[in-house]
């Protein structure tokens, strides 16, 4: 069988977490071809424990090496387009860690690069392997939960401890990371609403920056979302309650479905539709429901291997890609609009997103974040010369 010559660029810890993937046997049609790294301690590290690999110093070293069919970018978020654009440029496959970019400015122009090249473009939205959102995304489309009426996600068991921002000088800043848990912990979250719902058509967000924690970025998010055909949605967050809550809670015609904890879905599925049993005359009463646990696999499915192995199918064999590049855009605009709506107060229209107002007051954020000292912990530039 032959495999992807796959390039991974940054050995940091999801870095890591591929190689050891890969290099595990995990993805048996992807090659670990080269890999790089600026900090020449991280690349000593990788030596001695794979010395057959080629290493470099630079991301651009890397792709002139002509090792490599395809690159895997795992580096701080703001270097993630500009290596990308890099990529296609030379001809390369891409395949990009979450969150596609930090403003959605820069990724519709890594979009339209992408789109250009032809080459095949993926995201490493690695929750869209979870078969529990995949069966859901499946009752939807077939119509088993009718009109839905409100989604509400509580998922508040992203616990951060102190030291946890502390780790590292890029982490939790402006300058460095682009923003909190809504670009670090929640990018998945907000992928999935949108894979499974669709996109709203206005956010209303409220959010607290550096109320738990000693950050300037934010820790606690609550948003409204809504849809022209009446959905309402409520998405709250936070990364300071222990032990937090996971649930996905679905109002709908046919009753309430449930998710928790990714890995348990429930069905309160009423025996007569909602509109319907409303036409009868009797003044109270509600429908008869049924309690279903919905069979489903509670693994959480391949996950990161699941998407390298994916992407690996698309450039070899040209499989269709589960989690498309072009689509990190969605996410990424919830995201950018709630802490659009946050900072002005305002309701954000999602269709007509603002980009130039977001980026202009992002950059005015970013100018008075603190300074980041460690150049490998952020591609500050943008420059893409990781």
């Amino acid at each position: 069988m032959r495999k992807l010559k796959l390039g991974i660029i940054g050995y940091g810890n999801m870095g890591t977490a591929h190689v050891n993937n890969i290099m595990g046997g995990r993805t048996p049609n992807t090659e670990l071809a080269a890999l790089c790294d600026i900090d020449p301690e991280r690349r000593k590290i990788f030596s001695e424990k794979y010395p057959e690999i080629p290493v470099f110093e630079n991301a651009e070293a890397l792709m002139d090496s002509g090792l490599c069919e395809a690159i895997l970018i795992a580096v701080p978020h703001y270097g993630h387009v500009p290596m990308a654009i890099m990529g296609f440029g030379k001809g390369l496959h891409v395949l990009v860690e979450k969150p596609a970019g930090v403003y959605t400015k820069q990724v519709r122009e890594m979009n339209e690069v992408a789109k250009k090249s032809g080459k095949v473009f993926g995201l490493m939205l690695n929750q869209r392997t979870n078969p529990v959102f995949g069966k859901l995304r499946e009752m939807i489309a077939r119509g088993d939960l009718g009109n839905i009426k409100r989604i509400t996600w509580i998922i508040t068991n992203w616990y951060r401890k102190q030291a946890y921002h502390d780790s590292s000088e890029w982490r939790s800043t402006w300058r460095g990371e682009g923003g909190g848990t809504l670009i670090n912990q929640n990018p998945h979250q907000l992928d999935l609403w949108q894979w499974v719902f669709g996109m709203p058509d206005k956010v209303y967000a409220r959010a607290s920056f550096g109320k738990y924690r000693d950050i300037e970025v934010e820790d606690e998010v609550v948003a409204l979302m809504e849809y022209d055909n009446g959905i309402i949605g409520q998405y709250i967050t936070s990364t300071a309650e222990a032990p937090g809550t996971n649930r996905l809670e679905i109002a709908c015609d046919m009753g309430q479905l449930i998710i928790e904890n990714n890995n348990k879905m429930t069905f309160k599925r009423n025996v007569v539709p909602e509109p319907e049993f409303n036409k009868n005359d009797a003044p109270f009463g509600m429908p008869e429901f049924w309690n279903c646990e919905i069979p489903v696999d509670a693994t959480g499915g391949e996950q990161h291997v699941g998407i390298i192995k994916n992407f690996a199918d698309a450039v070899l064999y040209g499989k269709e890609l589960l989690a498309k590049g072009e689509e990190g855009i969605n996410g990424l605009t919830i995201s950018n609009a709630m802490h659009l709506s946050a900072w002005t107060g305002e309701t954000i229209d999602i269709k007509n997103f603002p980009d130039d107002k977001f980026y202009d007051m992002l950059s005015e954020k970013i100018a008075n974040s603190k300074v980041v000292k460690n150049v490998r912990k952020v591609v500050a530039d943008t420059t893409g010369t990781y």
